[in-house]
């Protein structure tokens, strides 16, 4: 090859070499524009869903950083409220007091059967799933209070009923709904479990319609949350008592907390935000939702202590067991203090 055709071959792969490193160039601006575009976008459901999930908040309340959950720790109660037209009740089917250390970056949840028998001074006996329903009804007929602002009573009630009833200060309430539970499972692709039996039941009042053979399985958002609500069949057979759905409860909360923490998840994080944000509402400032996410992303199953509340049951109610309950308000206690 003379010095002119290996100039000119020179050249070639040159320009080879240059068109090859302009579509990697391309490809990978693209992809940074991609990602980009992506994050504005999360960032634009997060604050319009966290808009959303805060309106219960005081705006004119400030946290000092010094208290801010990001150092402190902090105790907030979760309801999952049955709000569905058919039923047309507020029943708190779903209770849990959560007690989070920013510190050990983990966690006690303590699940409360729904039919517990809550013997407290200054509060009239009642199953505990009944309390919220029934502090909205007093706002709205004996204090004259409009809707919004007899929810939102309601819910500082029941942070200083059940504060004294745990002894511990429980700072904020958070409610979801049942649609809300099937929209996060749903964004994240459903939840692996184990049903534990046979769950056949029908209910045609409240459309109700469980249909779940036993096994390891993927579930998606309606069938988790039957899994989680189902009590019996309509036979009478294979009965579930609220400690089993307690149970079932912190199996699929620790499924949800694994999957939001895998990589695999992280495309899907705006249908959560989404699902979340259409469906909960929390009366925690906007900033410290902010940083608990920031704090707490990413806590895994097996930094989360769930405690099931467990008793017997004597109609009407379930009896607590002192000696479990006596557990969950140490175990409670000493997440705060850690």
């Amino acid at each position: 090859m003379n010095s002119r055709s290996a100039k000119s071959e020179h050249k070639r792969k040159q320009g080879k070499g240059k068109y090859w490193l302009r579509r990697i160039m391309v490809v990978f601006l693209a992809l940074l524009i991609g990602i980009a575009g992506y994050l504005t976008y999360i960032y634009k459901v997060s604050k319009d869903a966290l808009g959303d999930i805060t309106t219960d908040a005081d705006p004119t309340i400030v946290i000092p950083k010094d208290q801010s959950v990001k150092v402190k720790p902090v105790t907030i109660m979760l309801l999952g409220i049955d709000t569905r037209k058919e039923t047309g009740s507020l029943n708190t089917d779903v209770m849990m007091v959560a007690s989070f250390n920013p510190k050990s970056k983990s966690a006690v949840v303590v699940s409360i059967p729904r039919d517990s028998r809550i013997d407290l001074a200054g509060y009239k006996i009642r199953k505990a799933n009944a309390y919220y329903s029934r502090f909205i009804s007093n706002g709205l007929h004996e204090d004259g209070l409009k809707k919004k602002e007899a929810e939102k009573q309601a819910k500082e009630n029941m942070r200083t009923m059940f504060g004294k009833f745990f002894d511990i200060p429980i700072d904020y309430t958070a409610t979801i709904n049942f649609q809300g539970f099937v929209d996060v499972v749903d964004a994240l692709g459903g939840v692996d479990v184990d049903v534990d039996m046979d769950m056949h039941y029908v209910d045609n009042a409240d459309g109700t319609k469980i249909d779940l053979n036993k096994g390891h399985q993927t579930l998606k958002g309606d069938d988790a949350l039957d899994f989680v609500r189902y009590r019996k069949s309509n036979d009478g057979t294979n009965m579930s008592s609220d400690f089993d759905r307690n149970k079932r409860e912190s199996q699929v909360l620790g499924e949800i907390a694994d999957k939001l923490k895998s990589f695999s998840s992280v495309t899907k994080i705006a249908g959560v935000i989404k699902a979340v944000g259409s469906n909960m509402r929390m009366d925690i400032p906007t900033g410290e939702v902010e940083n608990m996410i920031s704090t707490y992303f990413g806590i895994s199953r097996s930094n989360i202590t769930f405690i099931p509340l467990e008793g017997e049951w004597k109609s009407p109610y379930v009896r607590l067991n002192e000696t479990k309950l006596e557990e969950a308000k140490a175990a409670l206690q000493a997440k705060l203090a850690e």
